[in-house]
């Protein structure tokens, strides 16, 4: 298993394929394992780069301590030492955040953008951010988790069970507990919002978002499909992480979604 070290944190990651690159970003408490089934069901002429955030899955912690915008950092010097040349970006949660982010900061380094029930453009009312505030106890955070995955998830099939297994265990272990709450308490912090900036994002997009999703609602999705310019929307019935749920319905987006990126880019050179 190759480990990519990095200004702010060592990453576990792998690779499949060969090809334009497509780099995977999980959710958080998530690892990269979460998208297999989804990378089966792509076509063997793109690349895949699937990562672990710190302190989770294979990847050791980081130094620092975790917020939404170390993790979008930690994104973007992945993407720089693995697809120097640019990719498509897929984010879920967390990692729509830090994609969305990328997207914005380094244009040239998003060939397309693909938005999974993402993070950085819910709106923080007084319930959010006190929910946010008690996941960022990791005491709280340790005891709610399990019954907090199974709402989120919706589990119906086998990659559901396992993504949340691999999710609870992460809470289980100290530095990975420490990493989720530490983003939750990032999440009601004015830099983790990306409302005002949506309509700045210049790269092809696809929003794809579950419409049983009780933590971002679809109705977020929906309003971020009409704030970026020319962005895909496609509801899924499922729960937060659509590509555990129906990695089938994700891929008839996503595929098609990828041949017209890299179509318009080879008619352009």
């Amino acid at each position: 298993m190759p480990m990519l070290e990095l200004p702010s944190a060592t990453l576990a990651w792998d690779a499949r394929g060969d090809g334009p690159a497509v780099v995977l970003l999980p959710s958080g408490a998530h690892a990269r394992s979460d998208y297999d089934a989804l990378r089966d069901l792509l076509p063997g002429s793109v690349r895949t780069i699937a990562l672990d955030w710190p302190a989770h899955g294979d990847s050791p912690p980081a130094p620092g301590p975790a917020s939404a915008m170390s993790f979008a950092d930690v994104a973007e010097q992945a993407v720089v030492r693995l697809a120097p040349e640019g990719a498509v970006v897929v984010g879920n949660s967390i990692g729509g955040f830090a994609a969305a982010r990328l997207a914005l900061r380094r244009p040239d380094l998003v060939r397309g953008l693909v938005l999974i029930d993402s993070g950085g453009f819910l709106a923080r009312g007084p319930q959010v951010r006190a929910f946010c505030a008690l996941m960022g106890r990791p005491r709280f955070l340790r005891r709610i988790y399990p019954a907090f995955s199974a709402r989120y998830m919706r589990s119906r099939a086998d990659a559901d069970r396992a993504a949340r297994e691999r999710a609870i265990a992460t809470t289980r272990d100290p530095a990975g507990l420490a990493a989720v709450a530490g983003l939750w308490a990032s999440f009601s912090s004015p830099e983790h919002d990306l409302r005002a900036q949506a309509g700045a994002i210049a790269a092809p997009t696809l929003v794809l978002w579950g419409r049983r999703d009780p933590v971002i609602p679809v109705k977020v999705g929906r309003w971020l499909a009409d704030a970026i310019p020319r962005a895909q929307l496609a509801e899924l019935d499922t729960g937060h992480v659509p590509y555990t749920s129906d990695p089938e319905a994700v891929a008839a987006q996503l595929v098609p979604f990828l041949d017209a990126v890299l179509a318009a880019e080879a008619g352009a050179a």
